[in-house]
């Protein structure tokens, strides 16, 4: 799995701009509203790619760039899609002091993405956390907003071998239905 730097399709992109079209009309053309929109659009599409970005700036009429800016500056606000499974690893005091490091640099190189990205074939993305509050079990990924405790690089490869077994699971399920 690499990093996420997958284009859109064309359908994707018509699809962004009808919906962040429709979420526009609910706003007024004022500059204050740009993060309410941001908002409401990461909302809707899970993430804000550049055709939204673009489309909120002429809607504003203000520069791409100030949109850009603001996305970045502020951690809340995504720039790749989710994955299908999301992967958030707590670097709180007490995970750190754990191995929460050794903990993201394992899933890192199982996924082959640093955080706030995603794996080319959407499945998984990668972020951290400033603390999950299960310090007890510490280190802690959280995985599909469930908590999973004392991840230790062993217990990285068996979630995602895990995850190998449902999907092999479900496909041939899939295929004997077929």
């Amino acid at each position: 799995m690499t990093a996420s730097k997958q284009e859109t399709t064309t359908e994707e992109r018509e699809q962004i701009k009808q919906e962040t079209g429709q979420i526009l009309n609910g706003f007024s053309r004022k500059r204050p509203g740009l993060i309410p929109i941001l908002q409401k659009v990461q909302g809707k599409l899970g993430y804000l790619p550049r055709e939204a970005m673009t489309a909120i700036a002429e809607y504003l009429d203000i520069p791409a760039i100030d949109v850009y800016g603001v996305v970045t500056f502020y951690n809340q606000f995504r720039l790749n899609p989710p994955g299908r499974h999301s992967i958030k690893v707590c670097l709180g005091t007490v995970c750190h002091m754990k191995g929460g490091y050794i903990t993201l640099d394992a899933w890192k190189r199982r996924l082959g993405i640093s955080p706030r990205e995603t794996t080319d074939d959407r499945e998984f993305d990668l972020d951290t956390v400033a603390c999950v509050g299960c310090c007890t079990m510490a280190p802690v990924t959280v995985v599909d907003d469930k908590p999973e405790g004392v991840v230790e690089p062993t217990r990285v490869d068996g979630i995602l071998l895990a995850f190998g077994y449902e999907r092999e699971t479900k496909d041939k399920e899939k295929s004997e239905s077929d």
